[in-house]
């Protein structure tokens, strides 16, 4: 059984409102029509994606799995289309994707010059989708931080750099010149990931500036990103003991673009 993506397309639309006239209007199709190809799929896969009663519509359990499994199809179909296009019209823009603090100037201008023909940008990333946009064909390849997602990709390590705590202006060890991991032991820390139950994860740089000027933690951040950013509510010391953060050069390991290989030989000089 070949699945059919716009098929699947009509079936992620109806799930996400779990209302076949919204979804409808959205994909501006008939709802009868929709109606009838999320029963054609469901006869493909034999089995019941939506459960509809007089209260609505809602997911079944293979509705909830075929949902997890839609989302990364349509993506990696729509990453492959993009790719095909690239390389059917030859390059003409190369993404160079980075996280907070990262500069990334240097080689773009160097890759760049050798490449006039090719328009080089930089696009800022973030923690939680920066895999997703280089697996998607959103940016060609990009500077991170981890942890890092690896499956898919390839990993090129360039340089680690010291970290510094980041504190409210008039926290308690404002003042030190240095810290030890010891010195922070109780103090409540911020991190991008795994957020506590009932807590909005962190997104950016600047959704932590909020949160530790506010007194709800402080964390630990790359010393080019205390160089990059500053306020006088905020303030950097020095951790002497903190484990180094390193900046990783990442691209699709699927990709074949000399561009990829020749932008990796600038990055690493």
């Amino acid at each position: 059984m070949d699945l059919d993506l716009r098929k699947v397309r009509y079936f992620v639309a109806v799930a996400e409102q779990l209302h076949f006239g919204r979804a409808a209007e959205g994909l501006h199709i008939a709802q009868p029509v929709l109606s009838r190809q999320i029963r054609v799929l469901e006869k493909d896969l034999d089995a019941t994606l939506f459960e509809r009663d007089s209260h609505g519509v809602t997911l079944t359990g293979a509705g909830r799995q075929f949902l997890d499994d839609a989302r990364p199809l349509l993506a990696a179909a729509e990453a492959a289309r993009r790719r095909v296009h690239r390389a059917a019209r030859g390059p003409r823009r190369f993404v160079v994707g980075f996280r907070a603090g990262v500069v990334v100037s240097q080689a773009l201008r160097a890759f760049g010059a050798a490449h006039p023909g090719i328009a080089v940008e930089a696009r800022r990333v973030e923690w939680d989708d920066q895999e997703e946009q280089i697996l998607d064909g959103t940016v060609d390849l990009a500077y991170l931080r981890r942890p890092i997602r690896e499956r898919g990709l390839k990993l090129l390590p360039l340089f680690t750099e010291a970290r510094v705590a980041m504190l409210p202006a008039d926290h308690r060890l404002a003042g030190k010149q240095e810290l030890l991991m010891a010195d922070l032991a109780d103090e409540p820390r911020l991190r991008y990931v795994d957020p506590g139950p009932d807590q909005v994860p962190i997104r950016t740089i600047e959704e932590k500036f909020e949160r530790v000027v506010a007194g709800q933690g402080i964390t630990l951040v790359p010393v080019s990103v205390a160089e990059q950013y500053s306020r006088p509510d905020i303030t950097y010391v020095p951790v002497a003991d903190a484990e180094p953060d390193e900046v990783i050069l990442v691209w699709d390991a699927s990709r074949r673009s000399p561009l990829i290989s020749e932008f990796t030989q600038v990055a690493n000089v």
